[in-house]
């Protein structure tokens, strides 16, 4: 591999998924170019890296995906991540690579590809690389590698977070798209707060754990980091979903979108704690004042019940499943395993059975509080870390901080909760700090959707780039759920117009606006009541606005029912090549219809119409 003399700065450093999807829309024959490009920029002197994918490894991805492109005929929107460089957590299986788990002796030759990472493929991504992390994901800080701690990439006297440390490290530095992590007590989000980037921990099940080493069976999640909150909600749609294979997965019980309430109502702890960091404290007073201004109605709840919970992840039994998933490396050679982490899967030979379901009736009380505590509320925001140490503090006391950094993260699987880290502020000693949202399980998307408008309210740069975040960034939402149809309304249905009560009695929930390719025309019909337009496409058409609702599965039939003539439901293509689900008009009504296209949207013309002065 390269060293770091030979690498150059890749041009496409910090390129969000729609930066890269617009790349290859204007490049499609560079993809062998751009990704040898990409790779040539890595150097596995980064200890960031615990391995970069060979010459032939890359070349075997690109001819796979070019043979997926071939089967869609060259259209790209089965393949919505289509050469989008990625990296991977050292703990998950890549077909024909070492999984190592960051301990050398632990190292073997995955035969196939992690669910996640088979997903991810399949969906058009490339993998470039494997991450350090604390060793056997047993940490939060990001020091515990005999690769070497992993830097924070503001200031590298701190530590980086962990234990998804070099995952989150080469994001933030823009090397990737977005990389993918574990967690089981925080170990998505700290690294996320430390590194001013996206880390969304999914509910436990929505992204398999098959081909994933274990620290906790039970409370493994697979986590995304992105520079944007979009990237990662459509990240876990692509690599999300039921897989067989794994004993824990699971399907989403909610058969409509969940949304917050239009004033959201977020819940705070009665009692922060910041350990006599001023300045986290500082800035967590700052995201909550722009929670307020951002119309959110905050209160403080009894944070009692989590910090309970929190403290059973390391000291109670619940160690002891880390004892079970380090395994026969721990009982035949500890020797081989860092010092911290051997001590902490030593602790779990204390328990006994009778210890390991005393403390389940605790978790499961302590989980019931929380859950009912939550109730009414759309989310609780926490600070993702109540602060930061150096890397020397961190070798004078590695357990006492690193428990510190966990006790807004490590009850949260424990409760069987979504979370998504955010960035929120730098600190005046130019450090990150980012806020933590948690909800209740399958709430994801409203977290992300929600999350979207927090980091549209801020002017932070994307991760530890400079760059900033581009205004189109916003316009792109994730897929739709397996258990909803997205569809383009153009009329009628719009927000505020008399047909909208059609989506909303249905739970349907507004994704987004957007504009149509700009190949469609729009007329306003005659004789219709209400008022209504036909979009028609057409060769020297112009962009339409839609918007964009995702309607649940079960109630899309009805609503289809309720479409009078000459109107229908066909395939639209969006501006950003996507095709969605819209309605669309039937020829025959065109000739005695009004051509409104140069209105741009079916509002502006009504607008247009009720400004109109009133003729004697």
């Amino acid at each position: 591999m390269p060293s770091a003399s030979d690498t150059v700065v890749s041009p496409f450093r910090g390129f969000t998924l729609r930066e890269w999807q617009q790349h290859y829309r204007s490049a499609p024959d560079s993809l062998r170019t751009t990704l040898s490009l990409v790779l040539g920029s890595l150097s596995q002197t980064d200890n960031a890296w615990i391995y970069l994918a060979t010459a032939e490894q890359l070349e075997a991805q690109i001819i796979r995906l070019e043979t997926l492109r071939d089967q869609a005929e060259g259209s790209l929107s089965a393949l919505p991540l289509f050469g989008v460089p990625f990296a991977v957590k050292d703990n998950m299986d890549i077909a024909g690579w070492p999984t190592t788990a960051a301990c050398p002796a632990f190292a073997y030759t995955a035969e196939a590809d992690a669910t996640v990472i088979a997903n991810l493929k399949a969906r058009g991504a490339v993998v470039v690389g494997k991450t350090n992390l604390d060793q056997f994901a047993t940490g939060l800080v990001g020091t515990r590698s005999p690769y070497g701690a992993v830097r924070n990439t503001f200031n590298p006297d701190y530590v980086s977070g962990g234990s998804s440390s070099g995952s989150a490290s080469v994001l933030a530095r823009g090397l990737v798209a977005f990389s993918l992590g574990t967690d089981t007590a925080g170990s998505g989000r700290v690294p996320a707060g430390f590194n001013n980037v996206v880390g969304l921990k999914p509910t436990k099940g929505w992204l398999s754990n098959t081909g994933v080493v274990p620290a906790c069976r039970l409370n493994d999640a697979v986590s995304i980091f992105a520079l944007t909150v979009g990237d990662a909600q459509t990240v876990a749609h692509a690599a999300g979903g039921y897989d067989a294979a794994d004993a824990y997965s699971r399907k989403n019980p909610h058969t409509s979108p969940v949304a917050f309430q239009a004033q959201p109502r977020i819940a705070i702890p009665d009692r922060v704690e910041f350990f006599g960091d001023d300045l986290a404290q500082a800035a967590f007073s700052e995201a909550l004042d722009r929670l307020q201004h951002n119309g959110v109605t905050l209160e403080t709840i009894d944070f009692t019940p989590f910090r309970e919970l929190a403290e059973q992840l390391y000291y109670g039994a619940w160690v002891a499943e880390r004892t079970v998933a380090v395994g026969e490396i721990f009982e035949e050679s500890p020797v081989v395993m860092d010092p911290v982490v051997r001590a902490i899967v030593a602790n779990g030979l204390n328990y006994t059975a009778c210890d390991a379901w005393r403390a389940e009736y605790l978790r499961a009380e302590l989980s019931r509080k929380i859950n009912l505590a939550l109730e009414g509320f759309d989310a609780l925001v926490v600070p993702t870390s109540p602060t930061i140490r150096t890397q020397e503090e961190m070798v004078q006391e590695p357990v006492l901080y690193n428990s510190q950094f966990g006790i807004y993260t490590n009850f949260t699987n424990l409760a069987d909760l979504s979370a998504l880290a955010l960035p929120s502020s730098l600190r005046a000693d130019g450090l990150p700090a980012g806020i933590t949202l948690i909800a209740p399980a399958w709430h994801d998307d409203a977290l992300a959707n929600f999350g979207r408008q927090w980091q549209r309210s801020l002017s932070l740069p994307l991760g530890a780039t400079r760059l900033a975040m581009k205004p189109e960034e916003f316009m792109t939402s994730a897929p739709a759920s397996a258990a909803s149809v997205r569809v383009a309304v153009v009329g009628a249905h719009l927000t505020g117009m008399p047909l909208n009560f059609q989506l909303t009695s249905r739970n349907a929930v507004r994704v987004e606006q957007t504009t149509t390719a700009a190949t469609y025309k729009l007329y306003a019909l005659a004789n219709t009541k209400p008022p209504k337009p036909g979009l028609v496409r057409a060769e020297s058409g112009s962009a339409i606005i839609v918007e964009l609702w995702d309607i649940p599965l079960a109630r899309f039939g009805e609503f289809v029912a309720e479409i009078p003539a000459p109107l229908g439901i066909g395939s639209l293509e969006l501006a950003d090549g996507r095709i969605v689900k819209g309605f669309i008009c039937e020829p025959w009504a065109i000739p005695e219809a009004t051509d409104i296209t140069a209105f741009g949207g079916w509002r502006s013309y009504i607008q247009s119409l009720n400004s109109s002065p009133v003729k004697s």
